[in-house]
């Protein structure tokens, strides 16, 4: 078996503004979702954000970076001291109107856990990040 992936990489075109886009890429976790863009309860913690949502249960999220209407980075944990990866956004406008939103997640090579259990998160994050994206544009798009 060859070396585990450790980057997943998508986008989106998004028919609405870099303004609209960033207001929905900021809200933390907001990307913990199945069928709609929900709002989830948050709770302060030090530096960063615990996100309740009633399907997949808490998420520990912390901004990293933000630079308002083009990239936003931030850091999501795993469990009890299970490491984290790096989720970055971009917003990039098109010639043609509105946006591309792109998402990278990396850093699942050093979480700790098996390379198996790696492994399976990062396939279901590469199939997620394709359902959240078409999920983003559809809430963003309704929203004009």
């Amino acid at each position: 078996m060859g070396e585990a992936p450790d980057r997943i990489e998508r986008q989106v075109d998004v028919a609405a503004s870099a303004r609209r886009v960033w207001d929905l890429v900021t809200r933390p976790g907001w990307f913990v979702n199945d069928e709609e863009i929900a709002d989830h309860q948050i709770t302060p913690d030090g530096d960063a954000d615990i996100v309740h949502d009633p399907v997949h249960g808490a998420f520990r999220i912390r901004a990293e970076r933000l630079e308002p209407h083009g990239y936003a980075a931030f850091r999501w944990f795993c469990g009890d001291g299970g490491g984290s990866t790096l989720v970055e956004f971009w917003i990039e406008e098109r010639d043609a109107g509105g946006v591309t939103l792109r998402v990278a997640e990396s850093g699942f090579t050093s979480l700790e856990a098996s390379e198996e259990d790696r492994r399976v998160r990062f396939e279901g994050d590469a199939v997620g990040w394709e359902m959240v994206l078409s999920l983003a544009a559809a809430h963003v798009e309704a929203s004009r």
